[in-house]
């Protein structure tokens, strides 16, 4: 029997695909070549949050991808508004985070014509992009979004572009809906558990590495009741600070930059290390030196990866045993493992919990404003369900080190280093989840990057709190400057705004703090106001991190010679 379909423009089906894909919002800027798109999102349940720039849109989407584990989806004109928002993907490729960008691009007879606006969608996206493929057939829309959803989910996440030329999405088809491609798990044989089993058996310092994408509440609680059974020391990969509970006390630290010395010679000293998740990287092992590589003659502890395709990006580092399965699979096949005697290493554990316990307490700095004495703050205040999010630079290691990631909570920050991704993925986490506090923690520079999103939480009355450390620099390029090149400043100072009346103009609630005794009440005015704030924090000037100041390293630099 023949079924007959609604005849739909392509624009429509593209729409109720995404449906089909339970997405419920979608990100981006506007743009001429998929009007048929908007079009479309005008009849249904699909919120469209219009930002103010495709990189900031870009950004939203992909946190919104590390918050669900879902692809987030963006939406962008062609030419300039595509590759605007390329950083986001180079962020989603990097931290293996779904997402799709869906570009609307030039008539398909105008293409190879160099057209306005036109440009080579694989040549520009494809060497950050899992998959990048051009719909010229609108009966083909739900083939082609049904593969988009399943290979950004699949293996090792991460981003897909797709091509949608102007005059295609205005075609009228019939084709049916597509259902969503399921996505495979992996998992570890019997005779996988006994090889693990017998190098947990024969070790005496183990170190386990949590880190990647792909993880759920469910692989948390159950790796978590496996390590607490093992008495295993776990550390967490750079920005992964909320797959283990901060309080566990099999928890030991994070092995991202700012990280304690101690917990590295951990590591270093380790004889087997158990990496959940994702390959270790250059972040966590000192730039590759810390463990054995493939081919060549290190020492190191034993390597076990635990990863949700076969081989990580660039194989580096030789593995004892090399598990497929994604983080979910791999504790269920663990949770019920057992020691079948006590362990040597307990008392190990519970001494790296005491090292993590005193490196994460803050020392009186002697600066008007003790940013630790206002993270410490800040941290008793935070509920335990608390978004947090940041971007990169010497602002962040306050978040990460001063802050306690409770179980429940979630910590959104780019593992690529890209700055002005915080303010978007506050935004972003304030619009799908208005119930929970979302504190995003911003430089200066950062903030500016993408500050102008501040529009965004506005409009959407979204609130997230917004705290922008003022230090009047790009703090992290200054320390390398004065490392190598000690007082001789250049290109890293800057000139900023009133931050507090910047986020006034936007209508936004705005105080700026310069005292350690101020930011308390100010905190209390953010809080209870009901819409987006900004906290302006004067920094003491030289301050660059915990611990370190300009006339610190400027010192440890001319010693150097």
């Amino acid at each position: 029997m023949t079924v007959h379909h609604p005849a739909r423009t392509g624009g429509q089906v593209l729409v109720d695909q995404l449906r089909a894909h339970d997405v419920d919002t979608v990100y981006g800027v506007p743009g001429e070549s998929y009007l048929a798109v908007l079009d479309a999102l005008y009849d249904v349940p699909v919120r469209m949050v219009v930002c103010r720039h495709e990189g900031g849109a870009g950004y939203m989407a992909e946190a919104s991808g590390k918050l669900t584990g879902r692809p987030g989806v963006c939406f962008t004109t062609r030419g300039p508004g595509a590759t605007n928002a390329l950083v986001a993907l180079h962020t989603a490729h990097q931290d293996a985070t779904p997402l799709i960008l869906f570009v609307g691009l030039v008539p398909r007879d105008h293409t190879d014509r160099h057209a306005f606006q036109e440009l080579d969608l694989r040549g520009t996206f494809g060497t950050n992009a899992k998959l990048v493929e051009t719909i010229d057939d609108a009966a083909r829309i739900p083939e082609y979004v049904a593969r988009a959803f399943a290979v950004a989910r699949s293996g090792r996440p991460g981003p897909v572009v797709v091509g949608l030329p102007e005059d295609m999405l205005t075609d009228v088809v019939e084709v049916a809906d597509a259902r969503p491609l399921p996505v495979p798990q992996g998992g570890v044989s019997a005779e996988e558990l006994a090889v693990l089993e017998g190098l947990l058996a024969a070790a005496e310092r183990p170190v386990v590495l949590l880190g990647g994408s792909r993880w759920t509440d469910r692989a948390r609680a159950d790796v978590r009741a496996w390590a607490e059974a093992w008495s295993l020391p776990v550390a967490v990969d750079f920005r992964c600070q909320d797959l283990m509970d901060n309080e566990a006390d099999v928890y030991v630290g994070n092995l991202g930059y700012g990280r304690a010395k101690a917990l590295a010679e951990r590591v270093r000293e380790a004889d087997l290390l158990v990496s959940v998740g994702a390959a270790p990287g250059d972040v966590t092992t000192d730039g590759y030196r810390a463990l054995a590589t493939v081919g060549g003659d290190e020492a190191g502890p034993r390597l076990v990866q635990v990863l949700p395709e076969a081989q990580p990006p660039g194989v580096v580092h030789r593995a004892e045993l090399t598990l497929l399965a994604a983080p979910e699979a791999f504790g269920t096949a663990i949770r019920t493992l057992s020691p079948a005697a006590p362990v040597p290493w307990a008392e190990r554990t519970k001494q790296a919990r005491a090292e993590h316990l005193a490196a994460r307490t803050p020392e009186p700095d002697g600066d008007p404003l003790d940013l630790g004495a206002v993270f410490a703050h800040l941290d008793d205040r935070l509920p335990g369900d608390t978004i947090v999010t940041f971007g990169a630079g010497n602002h962040a290691i306050w978040a990460q080190r001063f802050l306690t990631y409770r179980d429940g909570m979630r910590q959104l920050g780019p593992r690529n280093g890209s700055m002005g991704y915080g303010v978007p993925a506050a935004v972003s986490a304030a619009i799908a989840h208005p119930d929970r506090r979302v504190v995003s923690v911003a430089g200066d520079g950062c903030f500016l990057m993408n500050g102008q999103e501040l529009a965004t939480a506005v409009a959407e009355g979204a609130a997230p709190l917004i705290l922008v450390l003022d230090n009047a620099q790009y703090g992290t390029i200054r320390v390398h400057q004065e490392r190598e090149y000690p007082g001789r400043v250049s290109g890293t100072a800057l000139g900023n705004p009133d931050f507090a009346v910047y986020a006034q103009a936007f209508g936004a609630h705005g105080e700026t703090v310069t005292t350690t005794e101020e930011f308390a009440p100010a905190l209390d005015r953010a809080l209870a106001c009901g819409r987006a704030a900004i906290i302006q924090l004067k920094v003491a000037e030289g301050r660059l991190s915990p611990g370190v100041t300009v006339a610190s390293l400027r010192e440890r630099g001319r010693a150097k010679g």
